[in-house]
């Protein structure tokens, strides 16, 4: 839990810097910082999508999540909680920013296989280096997504806690089941809720990212049914 508990820790940091630099701007300045984000988003969403291997169960997680996650309104419930912590934390905060950066920053932390890969060493043979390297990156990119989107990047830090936590504790039962193959499906359906939210924040396209979450669920369940069902 040391590392994850770094790890937090230097998304923390980073955006408290992004916050101090955001408070020095003016609005023609946080444009270019939020246009910055949004192309830096879409390049790293870009780079996890092309990890797929299985194109068909990369559409069908991303269809079948997106339903059940529409269904049972997954980003109307980040949101909510998106507002209860501004509510309670960062009161002079715009709404609509706070939850983005929230959600924004904890898919993008928490998408990736060095999060799995990560927390499964740190779990299982004490190995610290790779969610380290992990802290050192995501601290650099809380300092501009923190400086454009505002506090509701810190809170992301729970959200890697929680889910890096969770899976240190439980790499010993789940290890066996995270191959190279269910990696490289994980983080490619977790680059295109990246991409998602990179086409939000460049007024391409408005997408409610929270509702496909499900996708990595669906995910996981493919991959494990691939040896059974081979036309995935």
């Amino acid at each position: 839990m040391l590392a994850t508990l770094i790890n937090a820790l230097a998304i923390v940091v980073g955006s408290i810097v992004g916050l101090l630099l955001k408070k020095g701007l003016s609005k023609r300045f946080e444009t270019a910082i939020f246009t910055a984000t949004g192309i830096t988003t879409i390049v790293i969403g870009i780079q996890m999508a092309l990890k797929t291997t299985h194109i068909l169960a990369f559409a069908l997680a991303l269809i079948f999540g997106g339903l059940l996650g529409t269904t049972i309104k997954i980003e109307d419930a980040v949101l909510r909680l998106g507002e209860k912590l501004k509510n309670r934390f960062a009161r002079g905060e715009e709404s609509g920013n706070f939850a983005l950066g929230f959600l924004t920053a904890s898919v993008l932390y928490c998408s990736g296989a060095m999060a799995i890969i990560g927390s499964f060493k740190a779990g299982t043979e004490g190995d610290y280096s790779i969610l380290l390297t992990k802290s050192i990156l995501d601290g650099a990119l809380s300092i501009l997504f923190a400086s454009a989107m505002g506090a509701g990047v810190v809170f992301s830090a729970l959200s890697v806690l929680a889910y890096q936590g969770l899976l240190t504790l439980a790499s010993m039962w789940l290890k066996p089941y995270v191959t190279p193959l269910m990696l490289a499906e994980l983080t490619g359906i977790g680059g295109a809720l990246v991409l998602m939210i990179g086409f939000s924040l460049l007024d391409i396209k408005k997408l409610k990212t929270g509702d496909f979450l499900p996708a990595l669920v669906f995910t996981v369940l493919f991959v494990l049914a691939m040896p059974f069902v081979t036309f995935l």
